[in-house]
């Protein structure tokens, strides 16, 4: 109970604080972030996954 107090006073000073742009501009930024994350990770699977299959993990 403790917590969502603290995330419902931290939701309302950031509703306060922060216009509605700059929180769709940040959401953004963290999506974009995750986005190049993920991408890397796939792309190092794939190339992990080809290395094993063609015998070069021997």
């Amino acid at each position: 109970m403790k917590k969502l107090q603290i995330f419902s006073v931290v939701v309302l000073l950031l509703t306060l604080t922060m216009s509605s742009c700059q929180i769709i501009g940040d959401i953004f930024k963290a999506g974009v972030g995750v986005g190049v994350f993920a991408v890397v990770a796939v792309i190092g699977l794939v190339i992990f996954l080809i290395a094993k299959i063609g015998g070069a993990g021997k």
